[in-house]
């Protein structure tokens, strides 16, 4: 796999995250974060699961037997991380509007270089420093953060960026180490929703029918969201490095707000229109400048 396929993968992923979060808020109105997380990984898992056994069946059993120990270390840490970041992110939903929420869970942009040096020694690239940067002061804009209430939900979005910068981490961890993206994609799915379901039986009514009134925001998110994307992120992290791919990645705050422009008629003004480009900028800078200098060198 090219680096450009990686990089469309990525985009294809930010897309359909930015867009999901339609789905996510309005598919809350009659049942909890957990039972919309629960249903929406298990459609996740039987959206990935068939796919999975056509394309990897051969290469399951000596994929996982390569490192079983270090495969079901990254499963557990990354359904983990992945469980608890939805599931805050799902909840602050509840007490914080859709603005503050994107530009709160674009804290794991700085978050993802910063704990890979803590934990790897890993220096990054000069360029992810001004590109952090100028992707946090876009999101700004575009959320219209400044015209709105700080809510008490925007903490649960806070501590929710940690647990997705270490969700990107280790996937770029697992995708140095094995080759099994698909089928990854879907055990990842059916433990975040079977961690999910089992925390919904506890604080939380479980009501199917309920849930069936919420059937399309959960295929969205489901099909989409919590099967494709996750998948196309492991593609997408084979060849980019976990800091550019968290830049990428915050590219969704720019689908969010286009995708509520067209669906749900909200205006975007000139701060959020000088937010897109500030956000567009800094993904060509974390992607642009590390080619540059190799470029340099080269010749």
């Amino acid at each position: 796999m090219s680096k450009t396929t990686s990089l469309i993968c990525a985009l294809i992923t930010t897309f359909i995250w930015g867009t999901a979060f339609i789905a996510q808020d309005t598919g809350m109105d009659n049942i909890g974060p957990l039972s919309f997380n629960a249903a929406r990984f298990f459609v996740g898992f039987i959206t990935i699961l068939p796919i999975a056994l056509i394309f990897e069946q051969k290469k399951i059993i000596s994929g996982i037997q390569s490192n079983k120990n270090l495969f079901f270390k990254y499963l557990f840490l990354m359904s983990i991380s992945l469980f608890l970041g939805t599931y805050l992110q799902q909840t602050s939903l509840l007490y914080t509007n859709i603005a503050n929420a994107a530009f709160f869970t674009v804290f794991y942009v700085p978050l993802v270089p910063l704990i890979l040096f803590i934990l790897y020694k890993k220096k990054v690239h000069w360029s992810i420093w001004p590109s952090i940067f100028l992707c946090l002061i876009g999101v700004y804009f575009l959320s219209n953060f400044s015209n709105t209430e700080i809510l008490l939900g925007d903490g649960l979005v806070i501590i929710c960026s940690f647990f997705w910068a270490l969700h990107i981490i280790f996937a770029g961890k697992f995708m140095e180490k094995f080759n099994i993206p698909l089928i990854f994609a879907s055990l990842q799915a059916i433990l975040v929703g079977t961690y999910s379901i089992f925390f919904a039986f506890i604080f939380e009514e479980v009501n199917l029918s309920k849930i069936i009134l919420e059937q399309y925001s959960i295929i969205y998110a489901g099909v989409f969201s919590g099967g494709i994307a996750f998948t196309l992120q492991m593609y997408a992290q084979k060849n980019i490095d976990e800091a550019p791919a968290a830049i990428i990645y915050s590219l969704e705050g720019v689908f969010a707000a286009v995708a509520g422009w067209i669906i749900l008629n909200q205006i975007l003004d000139l701060n959020n229109i000088l937010g897109c480009f500030l956000i567009l900028f800094a993904v060509l800078l974390s992607q642009l400048a590390p080619s540059l200098k190799r470029s340099s060198v080269s010749n």
